[in-house]
């Protein structure tokens, strides 16, 4: 038998590491230990090793490399020395901080940037939600953000730590771009159980969110020859764009306190229209029971429905509010998610379409993402299953309520005249002001931020004529930042802006 050594001309893996490209063959003869400092502290200047990285364990990167553990070390120790490494005992080797390789440019007092007044312009870009969003404030009282301090970690981590146990290997490879069957199950359970919504499994598309599914919806349509959809007025800004971005127009629908007015929506000829009926944005008006006739009956002759079924759960003073989906399946899109429930990192939602749109709905999603990732599916099914997420939401609603209260007392303190609308349910409450008020809403939104408080001008959301108001979230809130966020607006309102 031939017991010789391989040699690298006869086939075998040259030695190298992915770690920073590193490849020995590149150092020079006798300079393998200063060709692999000079290595780290080229990575580290220049950023590719940023401060708080970790570097490979030492006998890690010798046997990827193929050369001595100790030529290793001997790097390390001087990349120490130098203050650029730290060994943290279990934690690895950590980078320090790269050294100054140019002067710090000059010292400049900053100067406190004002806003930038176009962030509530009349007719903002997409990129608005963007920049508010990033704009830094002391009291965020934006609307449609859930309690994320509140995020059920402990059942979250049970439930992973089950899902995992029981996994079976063939489950980590690409999943149905339909959705896992058993997050489509707990769906349609769920749906039945709360919003009494009959769906087989089979009808349920899961989606990365709400925003997921009206991108779906605006393919779909403009491939279906629909090209105008309308929506209410006010309504979400943020809905309306995404529409807007897929669609030729969204012609706007007045709502008054019982809902959209229907009369309206025939003479826009819109063939579809979108509505949050349990709790519209951002009036929290619910649609009542002679508009819901004239909409079904609008529906019946042909009119598709977009039902986003916004802020459903959670409710303090009424009764639930049935779905028109339950009512009218075959015109009735409807879309729900987890964003309010939990949190909207999970990009989680769900969508049922009419029978004629499914398999279309069903492409668009695979070419989007070929579906969800699986592992959140499968642990959000079993929350869903063994009831964790409707004891959560019990845990949710004396919350939420107790923040509104404490809103709805600070308007009455510092916002004498203003009227609140939409306190039975939901996670805002808009705001109207009296004819005079001195400036627009968009002014005052532009120098409540100024003072550190975010909250978004009503004007943003509507395109019809409205007296000034803001939209103002207390879920995120404590009563006390509520409190003051509301006392400023009041000073605001008082004083010279």
């Amino acid at each position: 038998m031939n017991r010789s050594k391989v040699t690298p001309a006869q086939g075998s893996i040259t030695a190298g590491a992915d770690f920073l490209q590193l490849d020995a063959a590149d150092a020079p003869p006798g300079g393998l230990g200063d060709w692999l400092a000079h290595r780290l502290r080229e990575a580290i200047s220049d950023g590719r090793l940023p401060a708080g990285s970790r570097v490979p364990a030492t006998r890690v990167l010798a046997a990827e490399l193929r050369i001595s553990r100790g030529v290793v070390t001997d790097a390390y120790r001087r990349l120490t020395e130098e203050g650029r490494l730290a060994g943290r005992g279990r934690g690895g080797t950590v980078v320090l901080a790269a050294a100054v390789s140019v002067p710090p440019p000059p010292f400049v007092t900053p100067v406190p940037a004002a806003p930038e007044p176009a962030l509530f312009a009349a007719d903002p870009v997409p990129a608005s939600f963007d920049a508010l969003r990033a704009a830094p404030a002391r009291i965020d009282l934006s609307p449609g953000v859930p309690d994320l301090a509140a995020f059920p970690r402990a059942a979250w981590l049970r439930a992973e730590r089950a899902v995992l146990d029981a996994l079976p290997a063939h489950e980590f490879g690409y999943g149905d771009p339909r959705g896992s069957a058993a997050l489509r199950r707990a769906v349609a359970r769920w749906l039945a159980r709360n919003r009494g919504i009959g769906a087989d499994p089979d009808e349920v598309l899961i989606v990365a969110g709400a925003a997921q599914a009206l991108a779906l919806l605006g393919q779909v349509f403009g491939r279906a020859g629909i090209s105008e959809v309308a929506v209410e007025d006010p309504g979400s800004l943020g809905t309306r764009q995404h529409l807007g971005h897929w669609l030729r127009a969204t012609p706007p629908v007045p709502v008054d306190a019982e809902g959209i007015r229907v009369d309206a929506l025939r003479a826009t000829g819109a063939p579809a229209v979108l509505l949050t009926p349990a709790h519209q944005f951002p009036t929290g008006v619910v649609l009542g029971g002679r508009r819901r006739r004239e909409l079904l009956h609008w529906a019946g002759e042909g009119g598709l429905v977009i039902e986003d079924d916004y802020d459903a759960e959670h409710r303090y003073d009424r009764p639930p509010v049935p779905a028109l989906r339950a009512v009218l399946p075959e015109q009735v899109c409807y879309m729900g998610s987890v964003s309010k429930l939990l949190a909207p990192a999970l990009r989680t939602g769900w969508l049922l379409v009419p029978p004629r749109y499914r398999e279309a709905a069903l492409a668009a999603k695979r070419f989007a993402d070929l579906g969800n990732p699986v592992l959140p599916q499968l642990v959000l099914a079993r929350l869903m299953d063994s009831g964790e997420l409707e004891r959560h939401l019990r845990l949710l609603r004396p919350r939420h309520r107790r923040r509104r209260d404490a809103m709805i007392a600070a308007i009455g303190a510092h916002l004498p005249g203003a009227v609140v609308h939409g306190a039975a349910a939901g996670l805002h409450l808009m705001v109207n002001f009296p004819a005079g008020l001195g400036c627009g809403d968009a002014e005052l939104a532009t120098a409540a931020l100024a003072h550190g408080v975010k909250v978004q001008p009503l004007s943003w959301h509507a395109r019809l004529p409205h007296p000034p108001g803001l939209v103002l979230g207390y879920a995120a809130g404590t009563p006390g930042g509520i409190e003051e966020g509301i006392a400023v607006l009041g000073r605001l309102l008082r004083g010279p802006r």
